[in-house]
């Protein structure tokens, strides 16, 4: 039945309405993620909140989305894509929708919902883009999902947008009313998008897997052919995802290196840039539109280069360009073209690959896992990586003195070895995609499930290769 999708050479009107269900829903947890980045340069003045106080802030959600996306993960792999999909949605349109009742002052009230938004960002993510590469082929499945994922930018754009024109007129509360709206249109779309034919064939529900691919494809179900019923369905638990060691070391370590750079450098982006150029936070959040937006750009790019250069070659350019990118921004802190700041210009540069490198690893992360754990092995490295959600904004904070009320003297002092810290993490990515990881491009996903059970040490298929070979006295064996 999937050797029909293998052989698509264009994508049809419904699996594009798959990509745009997942596009929305990747822009969306961004945009709320990020929402708090530019509603905290408005209010760390007047509440008078010190770097530490602001870390948490910025934490809490990372806290959460650890939890969503291992939760969120194994439920999608229990009980489909699709409905955790829109579950994740309701979740954080709730945690995002409640900001808007902040109270005066209260920090510690927006560090919990963030929390609880947290759960619903980690869980999207987790869930939209394994149901995406589950009904593409695997010839398009690099390039579309590095596709997907450069909705994050344009979420971030969309959260600069409006910090930088609303809040004089709705507030910095407004804009997390407003964050509620793209779930919203998000779920409506999702209406129309069936489950997942892969998830449902390893289940054994073969007719409903059908009825889905037809859709996909814009086929008569009954064209496509049933598959031989083999036995009973097994039975997977989460515990599965430890037979796959080198998924996991290259997965978990990618995610832990991405996300501790990228959100470090990212969360602090407004109050900084606020900060080391003397700007109000409405002129900051204009200038991290052209940040983001560079952001974009990186992700259509290096989506395409995952599907020419493949994944290894591709995540180490960005790995590296973004380490020595960061460094130079910091050390140009201080000079200026005229009147632009050299500071803001390498930080647009920087944006290219720091978000491009996102093109490789979110998908990479869900590709090698074999369909029945698929999100629960993705949630399982995105969550470990969500430590990097944690120790980025508090990294900084601690460089930068977590105990001082944030002013431009403390966060200029501290610069250079604060984006050196960042610069770290994403050096791990590059060198961990290069050591260690295995190449996907243009690999059906069956086909690396395949290599997946051959390689694994305690794999039926690999013992049983290896019995083969010693009974024909391959010394390899």
């Amino acid at each position: 039945m999937l050797a029909y999708l293998e052989r698509q050479t264009t994508l049809t009107r419904s699996q594009y309405r798959i990509i745009a269900a997942a596009v929305l829903g990747d822009g969306l947890e961004f945009f709320d993620y990020y929402l708090i980045a530019f509603a905290l340069s408005f209010i760390v003045g007047g509440w008078k909140l010190t770097f530490g106080q602001s870390a948490i802030i910025l934490l809490s959600s990372g806290v959460g989305a650890m939890i969503g996306s291992l939760f969120y993960g194994y439920l999608a792999d229990k009980i489909g894509r699709r409905s955790v999909f829109m579950a994740t949605l309701l979740n954080t349109a709730i945690g995002t929708g409640m900001l808007a009742f902040t109270p005066q002052g209260s920090w510690i009230y927006i560090a919990i919902f963030r929390l609880v938004s947290g759960l619903g960002v980690g869980g999207l993510y987790i869930v939209d883009l394994p149901l995406v590469q589950e009904f593409v082929p695997g010839s398009k499945r690099g390039a579309i999902s590095g596709v997907v994922t450069s909705a994050v930018p344009l979420g971030l754009v969309a959260a600069s947008v409006l910090a930088s024109t609303l809040t004089p007129y709705v507030g910095w509360r407004g804009l997390f009313a407003i964050g509620t709206i793209p779930a919203v249109v998000t779920l409506l779309v999702l209406v129309w998008v069936p489950e997942s034919p892969r998830w449902l064939l390893q289940k054994g529900r073969f007719e409903e897997a059908r009825k889905s691919l037809a859709w996909a494809l814009e086929m008569n179900p009954a064209d496509l052919p049933l598959p031989a019923r083999t036995g009973p369905t097994q039975v997977f638990s989460w515990t599965e995802i430890f037979r796959y060691p080198r998924s996991i070391a290259v997965s978990w370590l990618s995610n832990l290196g991405a996300q501790t750079g990228t959100y470090g450098l990212k969360l602090w982006a407004p109050t900084l840039v606020m900060l080391i150029l003397g700007v109000s936070p409405v002129r900051a959040a204009f200038l991290l539109i052209w940040v983001n937006l560079a952001g974009f750009f990186g992700r259509m790019v290096f989506a395409f280069l995952s599907d020419s250069l493949g994944r290894r070659l591709s995540a180490a350019l960005s790995g590296f360009g973004a380490a020595i990118l960061v460094v130079l921004a910091a050390l140009a802190h201080g000079a200026y073209v005229g009147r632009v700041s050299i500071f803001w210009l390498m930080l647009i540069v920087c944006e290219i690959f720091v978000d491009g490198g996102w093109s490789i690893v979110g998908p990479y992360s869900a590709e090698v896992w074999p369909a029945s754990i698929r999100t629960t092995g993705m949630g399982a490295a995105y969550a470990f990586g969500g430590l990097g959600k944690i120790i980025g904004p508090l990294g900084l904070a601690l460089i930068l003195g977590s105990a001082n009320v944030v002013s431009p003297a403390a966060s200029v002092a501290a610069i250079v070895p604060a984006y050196s810290f960042m610069a770290f993490w994403f050096v791990l990515v590059a060198v961990v995609f290069l050591g260690f990881a295995r190449e996907t491009k243009g690999l059906t996903l069956e086909a690396i499930e395949r290599d997946l059970e051959l390689s694994s040490p305690t794999s039926p298929a690999r013992r049983e290769r290896t019995t083969t070979s010693l009974s024909k006295g391959d010394p390899h064996a």
